[in-house]
């Protein structure tokens, strides 16, 4: 069974970094392809980063392309996104979640949803 958690979320100031981990306490991550989403009160849950299980392509949101960088260890059993020049809009509850392939962005195609970590980014 593959259980995810998300962890490192912060406040943080506007052109800031932070790096979120998601860690599998079950199955070794590498199995699957990993997405980050993130969502805001009101809003839907908003893909912005993926993984696929063998860490050869990476697929980003047009919001967060060429800040955000996905990355994984399959050792660790973890996946990072590294966020850079973070700005109000990046605030929201950061998740991760797995799947069979980072073809779609749809949340209904990723399982083993983590309890999310919220990311706040203000002066």
């Amino acid at each position: 069974q593959l259980q995810l958690a998300e962890s490192g979320g912060d406040l943080v100031q506007p052109g800031g970094s932070l790096r979120l981990s998601c860690i599998s306490s079950g199955l070794r991550t590498d199995y699957f392809s990993i997405g980050w989403f993130r969502q805001t009160p009101g809003k839907e849950r908003e893909g912005i980063a993926c993984i696929t299980s063998d860490g050869t392509s990476t697929n980003y949101a047009d919001s967060v392309k060429g800040r955000f960088t996905i990355a994984r260890d399959a050792a660790k059993k973890t996946v990072w996104l590294q966020m850079s020049n973070l700005g109000p809009d990046d605030t929201g509850t950061y998740y991760c979640a797995s799947s069979t392939s980072c073809l779609s962005w749809a949340p209904r195609w990723f399982a083993n949803w983590g309890q999310g970590t919220q990311v706040t980014v203000s002066a």
